[in-house]
Protein backbone atom coordinates (compact mmCIF):
# COMPACT_ATOMS: atom_id res chain seq x y z
CA UNK A 1 0.00 0.00 0.00
CA UNK A 2 0.84 3.44 -0.81
CA UNK A 3 -0.16 6.46 1.24
CA UNK A 4 0.22 10.16 -0.69
CA UNK A 5 -1.20 13.20 0.96
CA UNK A 6 -1.79 16.77 -0.34
CA UNK A 7 -3.55 19.84 0.38
CA UNK A 8 -7.11 20.84 -1.21
CA UNK A 9 -5.94 24.57 -2.60
CA UNK A 10 -8.94 27.05 -3.95
CA UNK A 11 -8.41 25.90 -7.22
CA UNK A 12 -9.76 21.69 -6.58
CA UNK A 13 -13.04 23.78 -5.28
CA UNK A 14 -16.44 24.18 -6.58
CA UNK A 15 -18.48 27.21 -5.58
CA UNK A 16 -19.61 26.05 -2.01
CA UNK A 17 -15.90 25.47 -1.24
CA UNK A 18 -15.63 21.54 -0.93
CA UNK A 19 -13.43 19.39 -3.56
CA UNK A 20 -15.28 19.74 -7.11
CA UNK A 21 -16.00 16.18 -7.70
CA UNK A 22 -14.36 15.75 -10.41
CA UNK A 23 -11.05 16.89 -9.35
CA UNK A 24 -10.89 13.10 -6.99
CA UNK A 25 -9.73 11.83 -10.21
CA UNK A 26 -6.42 14.22 -10.26
CA UNK A 27 -6.24 13.55 -6.92
CA UNK A 28 -6.08 9.70 -7.09
CA UNK A 29 -4.13 9.93 -10.31
CA UNK A 30 -1.53 11.67 -9.09
CA UNK A 31 -1.59 9.30 -6.33
CA UNK A 32 -1.51 6.40 -8.44
CA UNK A 33 1.84 8.06 -10.16
CA UNK A 34 4.11 8.32 -7.22
CA UNK A 35 2.72 4.60 -6.16
CA UNK A 36 4.27 3.19 -9.70
CA UNK A 37 7.45 5.59 -9.04
CA UNK A 38 8.29 3.53 -6.23
CA UNK A 39 7.95 0.76 -7.93
CA UNK A 40 10.58 1.68 -10.34
CA UNK A 41 8.78 3.48 -13.30
CA UNK A 42 8.01 6.71 -14.68
CA UNK A 43 5.45 8.09 -16.82
CA UNK A 44 8.04 9.65 -19.04
CA UNK A 45 10.08 6.34 -19.21
CA UNK A 46 7.21 4.35 -19.89
CA UNK A 47 6.31 6.50 -22.98
CA UNK A 48 9.77 6.41 -24.17
CA UNK A 49 10.06 2.49 -24.12
CA UNK A 50 6.62 2.86 -25.55
CA UNK A 51 4.24 1.50 -23.73
CA UNK A 52 1.13 3.52 -21.77
CA UNK A 53 -1.03 2.62 -18.74
CA UNK A 54 -4.64 3.41 -19.72
CA UNK A 55 -7.58 3.91 -16.92
CA UNK A 56 -10.25 1.79 -18.80
CA UNK A 57 -12.71 2.45 -16.07
CA UNK A 58 -14.00 3.85 -12.50
CA UNK A 59 -15.93 3.16 -9.98
CA UNK A 60 -16.26 6.19 -7.37
CA UNK A 61 -17.95 6.61 -4.32
CA UNK A 62 -17.79 10.22 -2.90
CA UNK A 63 -19.02 9.79 0.80
CA UNK A 64 -18.39 13.05 2.68
CA UNK A 65 -17.18 16.75 1.17
CA UNK A 66 -13.93 17.82 2.00
CA UNK A 67 -12.74 21.60 2.69
CA UNK A 68 -10.64 24.00 1.09
CA UNK A 69 -7.34 24.15 2.83
CA UNK A 70 -7.78 20.68 4.57
CA UNK A 71 -5.00 17.91 3.78
CA UNK A 72 -6.47 14.87 2.15
CA UNK A 73 -4.67 11.41 2.63
CA UNK A 74 -4.43 9.05 -0.45
CA UNK A 75 -3.83 5.63 0.30
CA UNK A 76 -3.19 3.78 -2.83
CA UNK A 77 -3.67 -0.52 -3.28
CA UNK A 78 -2.93 -2.83 -6.11
CA UNK A 79 -5.63 -5.41 -6.04
CA UNK A 80 -5.24 -7.55 -9.41
CA UNK A 81 -2.53 -7.75 -11.96
CA UNK A 82 -3.43 -9.76 -15.22
CA UNK A 83 -0.72 -10.24 -18.33
CA UNK A 84 -2.35 -6.60 -19.74
CA UNK A 85 -4.17 -5.22 -16.98
CA UNK A 86 -4.13 -4.09 -13.55
CA UNK A 87 -6.60 -2.45 -10.89
CA UNK A 88 -6.52 -0.88 -7.78
CA UNK A 89 -8.46 0.36 -4.56
CA UNK A 90 -7.43 4.36 -4.08
CA UNK A 91 -9.32 5.29 -0.98
CA UNK A 92 -9.07 9.14 0.43
CA UNK A 93 -8.95 10.38 3.61
CA UNK A 94 -9.98 13.39 5.43
CA UNK A 95 -7.59 15.24 8.08
CA UNK A 96 -9.91 13.62 10.99
CA UNK A 97 -9.16 9.87 9.15
CA UNK A 98 -12.58 9.73 7.92
CA UNK A 99 -13.05 8.31 4.42
CA UNK A 100 -14.33 10.56 1.81
CA UNK A 101 -14.46 9.27 -0.82
CA UNK A 102 -12.91 5.37 -2.44
CA UNK A 103 -12.35 4.39 -5.75
CA UNK A 104 -12.05 1.25 -7.72
CA UNK A 105 -9.80 1.84 -10.98
CA UNK A 106 -8.68 -0.62 -14.08
CA UNK A 107 -5.88 0.11 -15.88
CA UNK A 108 -4.34 -1.34 -19.12
CA UNK A 109 -1.55 -1.37 -20.51
CA UNK A 110 -1.34 0.04 -24.37
CA UNK A 111 1.12 0.14 -27.12
CA UNK A 112 2.09 3.65 -27.47
CA UNK A 113 1.92 3.62 -31.33
CA UNK A 114 -0.48 1.11 -32.39
CA UNK A 115 -2.74 2.12 -29.24
CA UNK A 116 -3.38 -1.89 -29.27
CA UNK A 117 -3.21 -3.75 -26.25
CA UNK A 118 0.60 -4.99 -24.76
CA UNK A 119 1.82 -7.51 -22.30
CA UNK A 120 3.05 -5.75 -19.52
CA UNK A 121 6.92 -5.98 -18.95
CA UNK A 122 7.27 -9.58 -17.37
CA UNK A 123 9.90 -7.56 -14.71
CA UNK A 124 6.86 -4.87 -14.17
CA UNK A 125 4.26 -7.32 -13.70
CA UNK A 126 6.41 -9.27 -10.87
CA UNK A 127 6.93 -6.27 -9.11
CA UNK A 128 3.09 -6.15 -9.45
CA UNK A 129 2.46 -9.03 -8.01
CA UNK A 130 5.13 -8.93 -5.00
CA UNK A 131 2.72 -5.83 -4.16
CA UNK A 132 -0.27 -8.15 -4.10
CA UNK A 133 1.07 -11.22 -2.17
Amino acid sequence: MHKFSTRVYYEDTDAQGVIYYANYLKFIERARTEYLRTLGYKQNELLESGLIFMVRKVKIDYLLPVSLDETIRIETKLIKVKKLSFDFLQTIYNESGLIVCKAEVFCCSINAETKKPELLPSQFQQKMLKEIN
